[in-house]
């Protein structure tokens, strides 16, 4: 099993003006394993194919991740932003599942 230390980054949306709304991200680096390392490509229709990776990477979480798990949108992992898809609860740890690259 791998180590990990990486940023996450949350997304939180926040009323700017009457009727408009700005995401807000905020970063915090956290310290996990990297539990299971997959790569893979999907053709898309383009002429190079799309990489996607399928990572599971496992936190050590603490009180703002625990409360704020449903925040969650991408971590740098290689030099790239990683879109989380999805967040399992096993405290203390926080099991990250990882797809496609994230373009927020």
């Amino acid at each position: 099993m791998a180590k990990f230390y990486g940023v996450i980054g949350y997304v939180f949306q926040t009323k700017t003006a009457p009727g408009v709304y700005t995401d807000e991200p905020v970063e915090r680096s956290y310290f996990g394993d990297l539990t299971k390392n997959v790569r893979k490509t999907q053709s898309s229709g383009q002429l190079n194919d799309d990489v996607n990776i399928s990572n599971e990477i496992s936190i050590l979480s603490d009180p703002y991740a625990n409360e704020n798990f449903h925040a969650m949108r991408y971590v740098t992992f290689m030099g790239a932003k990683w879109k989380i898809t999805s967040v399992e609860v096993q405290y203390p740890r926080l099991i990250l599942t990882v797809g496609g690259l994230y373009n927020g």
